[in-house]
């Protein structure tokens, strides 16, 4: 019978050894599904991520509850995926920037951004890896390849950065790396990153005119679908000046 208590890092993982509490650390990309049964994805996790299993696999179930530890997001994964692809760790030690140093990585952001709109991509709801991202899966991955950690989902990003005052045609308190809100008065919906001049890019489905990420603006004078509609649903932006510790969100 399997042990109980921490197991010694670099333990391969096995699937007696996926009891709740215990923590591991990817050596292959993973998708993870916003339940317990079905298709629905809910973020990928690029190998090299750590994630701590929430309660043991149940019989008449073929997924774990899990949460990945550097942004606190939960969701469902199949264990067979994990054979052969982690291995036991401790639980990662944030690292936490501060304004001024995330303030100097932000051109590797902006560079991680304009990259990914190089490549041929399409949305994905959930997408966190590429070349296919969801809005808020581009900004995340975005902001981590310069080691700052965000939140997962558009709304969460909004409460986590500091606000900045945006209307459109009047976005002069922005600077490049800030993020763009969009969605509804009860909540946010979209984010996209800001780039300077009133452009912002953003990974957005094809129901708002394209399918993929692409660059669209808040100057009124610009009367393309994307850029018209996302203007209506504006609803603020803001800075990021601090890294996510990995603690659960809401």
């Amino acid at each position: 019978m399997a042990r109980l208590g921490r197991l010694a890092d670099g333990t391969p993982v096995a699937l007696e050894l996926l009891h709740a509490g215990s923590c591991w650390r990817l050596t292959a990309p993973l998708d993870l599904t916003s339940h317990q049964q079905g298709p629905g994805l809910a973020t990928q996790a690029a190998a090299g991520r750590a994630l701590m299993v929430l309660e043991p696999l149940q019989p008449g179930r073929q997924r774990l509850r899990v949460r990945l530890l550097e942004d606190g997001y939960p969701g469902w994964l199949d264990p067979q995926h994990l054979l052969g692809h982690a291995h036991a760790c401790r639980p990662p030690q944030p690292r936490l920037l501060d304004a001024a140093q995330i303030y100097a990585a932000l051109p590797q952001v902006l560079a991680f951004a304009e990259q990914a709109l190089q490549q041929a991509n399409q949305y994905l709801w959930g997408g966190t890896l590429g070349p296919n991202f969801d809005c808020s899966g581009l900004i995340q991955a975005a902001f981590a390849s310069a080691g700052i950690w965000l939140p997962r989902d558009a709304y969460q990003q909004e409460r986590f950065c500091q606000p900045v005052a945006v209307v459109p045609g009047c976005y002069s308190l922005l600077r490049p790396g800030d993020l763009i809100f969009f969605g509804r008065p009860q909540r946010c919906t979209h984010v996209g990153l800001y780039l300077g001049a009133g452009r912002y890019l953003h990974s957005s489905g094809r129901e708002h005119g394209r399918n993929g990420i692409g660059i669209d603006g808040l100057d009124p004078q610009l009367l393309d679908p994307v850029s018209v509609h996302y203007r209506g649903e504006l609803r603020g932006a803001g800075r990021v000046i601090r890294c996510h510790d990995g603690t659960p969100l809401p």
